[in-house]
C-alpha cells in the first residue's frame, strides 16, 4: 500500500516537473522572441527585367440627352457600332466578351455660371477596356481606329502583364530581393564578429513592385491624327518589375 503511494507521489511530482519545464520553454520561447538581442535591420531590392506581354487599349464613350434613358441609349448605341467594328477587323478575331466594362454612370450634366450651378440634362460615361495579347499587339492602331470612328475617345494604352506573367516575375523579384537583404546581413554580422540567426521581422512592398507601363496618354490637346499615329506605332520596350523587401535578423 505504501509503496503504491509512494509511486503515485513520484508519477504526480513528474507531472508537476513537466508542466514547469513546458511552461519554462514557451517563456523562453516568448522572451527571447520579444527579445532577439542584439539584431541587424536590412533592405533587400532587386529588379527583374520583363518583355510586357499585353498591351491595355482604354477607351471612355460619353453621350449627353436631355433624360438619363436617353443618355444611356444613345452610350448602348456607339458601345454596339464600336463592336462591330471591331468584328469587322480581318485577323483580330474579336469576341463581344472582349470589350470589358471597367465602370459606367449617368449623372446629372451641370456646370458652373455666374448664376451659379445651372444643370442641363443627362451625361452617361462607359469606361471600356480591349486587352491585346502578344500574338495581337499588332491590331492596336486598328482598334483605336475602330473606337473613335464609332464615336468613343481614347483615354490610354498600357503595357501590361497578363496574371500569368505578374504573378511569376513578382515572385521572382521578391527573390532576389530576400537574398540581396541575407547578403547584407551576413556583412554587418561578419564586421562585427557574429552570425546571421532567425528572421525576427519581415515587410515586403505593399504595390507589389508591378506598375503598367503608359505608352499613351490621350490629353485634351491632342489631335484625332496624332492619337492614331501613337496607336499605330506601339512598340513594346524592356521593362523593370521591382522586389523591396525589410528584414531584421537576430544576430548570434
Amino acid at each position: 500500500m505504501a509503496k503504491t503511494q509512494m509511486s503515485d507521489s513520484v508519477r504526480i511530482t513528474s507531472m508537476i516537473l513537466g508542466v514547469i519545464l513546458v511552461i519554462a520553454a514557451i517563456g523562453l520561447i516568448i522572451y527571447f522572441r520579444a527579445n532577439p538581442g542584439l539584431t541587424a535591420s536590412v533592405q533587400g531590392s532587386s529588379t527583374v527585367k520583363v518583355m510586357p506581354d499585353v498591351v491595355g487599349t482604354y477607351f471612355v464613350i460619353e453621350t449627353k440627352a436631355d433624360t438619363a434613358a436617353q443618355a444611356n441609349s444613345l452610350n448602348s448605341e456607339v458601345k454596339q457600332k464600336m463592336v462591330d467594328a471591331l468584328e469587322d477587323i480581318a485577323g483580330l478575331g474579336f469576341e463581344k466578351k472582349d470589350l470589358t466594362t471597367v465602370s459606367s454612370s449617368v449623372n446629372e450634366y451641370c456646370q458652373w455660371t455666374r448664376n451659379g450651378q445651372e444643370c442641363d440634362g443627362y451625361v452617361a460615361y462607359h469606361y471600356l477596356k480591349l486587352e491585346l495579347d502578344e500574338e495581337k499587339m499588332d491590331f492596336a492602331g486598328a482598334v483605336v481606329d475602330a473606337g473613335i470612328n464609332a464615336g468613343a475617345s481614347l483615354q490610354y494604352i498600357n503595357f501590361e502583364l497578363s496574371s500569368e506573367k505578374q504573378n511569376e516575375y513578382q515572385k521572382k523579384a521578391l527573390e532576389e530581393a530576400t537574398k540581396d537583404a541575407k547578403s547584407k546581413a551576413e556583412g554587418i554580422a561578419a564586421g562585427l564578429g557574429k552570425r546571421v540567426g532567425r528572421v525576427v521581422s519581415l515587410t515586403t512592398d505593399s504595390n507589389g513592385g508591378y506598375y503598367p507601363w503608359r505608352a499613351y496618354d490621350a490629353v485634351a490637346t491632342s489631335s484625332l491624327f496624332e492619337v492614331k499615329e501613337a496607336a499605330a506605332n506601339i512598340q513594346p520596350g524592356e521593362q523593370e518589375v521591382y522586389g523591396n523587401v525589410g528584414v531584421v535578423y537576430a544576430l548570434i
